[in-house]
């Protein structure tokens, strides 16, 4: 797993398009709701900013670059060569979601330990842990069922776009108005309990059982999204 995972770390790096969609976009979003902190936890609360931030890299930063990844290593036949090996399907699946992972993760801590110098931090670090995890988990899930749609990389642009954006507009509506009107809704919507999670480990005032019981919601999606990857997946090039 770790060679194709340090290869697949060198070739994020070599691509301008991946580079400004996992690296700079979420890096650009974040700092600027870092900055200007005061003014968004005016419109929502400091919950509502770490949950952005959270949702801005998992959209941008790590399920847009996982689509665009694993369509191009479709279309340029690694995978079927990588999957003529004795490596497991899971393996290499690991090996070439590791990096934008790693990258995701880092970035996410970095940005919130810079909103927590500058604002104060979080209420729950574990919770917020929690919350981040899930977060991922469930966006890795659906990158692997948006590449089986995927025919390239070109295409990755517009499939992802339809996740990305609704994922961000959920944590929005989510981040800002709450849940006392609408709260199935809201929580059943991919990303509305995680956004509600996040927002009470940072926020607090919550009972942190209420607030584990906004994991079922996301796990569900994690689930879902698997079964969908598990029939639309596919290791050759699409026509």
């Amino acid at each position: 797993m770790l060679p194709i995972a340090s290869s697949e770390l060198i070739q994020i790096f070599r691509n301008r398009l991946v580079m400004v969609t996992s690296l700079i976009i979420p890096f650009a979003v974040s700092a600027l709701f870092v900055r200007q902190h005061e003014t968004f936890a005016d419109i929502g609360s400091l919950g509502y900013i770490a949950a952005i931030v959270l949702f801005t890299v998992a959209a941008f930063g790590l399920y847009a670059t996982a689509v665009t990844t694993l369509a191009s290593r479709r279309q340029n036949l690694f995978l079927k060569r990588l999957r003529s090996t004795a490596v497991a399907d899971s393996t290499i699946l690991a090996g070439l979601l590791l990096p934008p992972t790693t990258i995701a993760v880092v970035q996410v801590a970095a940005i919130l330990t810079a909103l927590a110098m500058v604002a104060g931090g979080p209420d729950n670090v574990a919770l917020l842990v929690l919350a981040v995890l899930a977060t991922l988990a469930m966006m890795i899930g659906l990158a692997l069922a948006t590449a089986g749609l995927t025919t390239s990389p070109e295409h990755a642009q517009v499939t992802t776009l339809p996740v990305t954006l609704g994922v961000i507009a959920v944590a929005t509506w989510v981040g800002i108005s709450g849940t006392e009107n609408l709260a199935w809704l809201k929580r059943l919507l991919p990303g509305g309990a995680a956004t509600e999670l996040a927002r009470n480990a940072w926020n607090g005032g919550v009972p942190v059982t209420d607030s584990l019981l906004l994991l079922a919601p996301t796990l569900a999606w994690v689930v879902v999204a698997v079964a969908l990857a598990t029939r639309l997946f596919r290791w050759e090039p699409r026509r």
